[in-house]
């Protein structure tokens, strides 16, 4: 299973990708396996602002739909349009292509309540 350490982690098997102030989020290589193939992302929250845990989007597989939760809050600024017509991306590169949205973040300090990539690693095990 791949985590890469440069990112971090929610426990609801999201990734963040920090840069400044902006947030890129997507799903990680563990919920993309646990899901199956995906089908369809929904994302309909670009430019509302929504708290920590909060719906963001639906991510729909061949058998389930599964809820996506803000890691943390702040301004939904962009969704990856490329995964309307190519959804399986995220199942191939969940932290590259696979992407699902960009927040602009309204509380940096919430950053603390999201894990590391070991912290991550000990949670897809238990």
């Amino acid at each position: 299973m791949n985590i890469p350490s440069d990112l971090l982690y929610s426990n609801d098997h999201e990734w963040v990708k920090l840069d400044g102030e902006i947030a890129t989020v997507g799903i990680t290589d563990f919920a993309q396996r646990e899901l199956g193939d995906i089908v369809y992302v929904e994302i309909e929250t670009v430019g509302e602002t929504l708290d920590r845990e909060e719906v963001f989007g639906t991510v729909e597989a061949v058998k389930t739909v599964s809820d996506l939760f803000m890691p943390i809050s702040g301004e939904v600024l962009e969704f990856n349009s490329d995964l309307e017509d190519n959804p399986e991306a995220v199942n191939e590169q969940p932290y590259e292509s696979g992407w699902m949205i960009k927040i602009k973040m309204d509380n940096t300090s919430q950053i603390k309540n999201l894990l590391d990539a070991n912290q991550y690693k000990q949670l897809t095990q238990t």
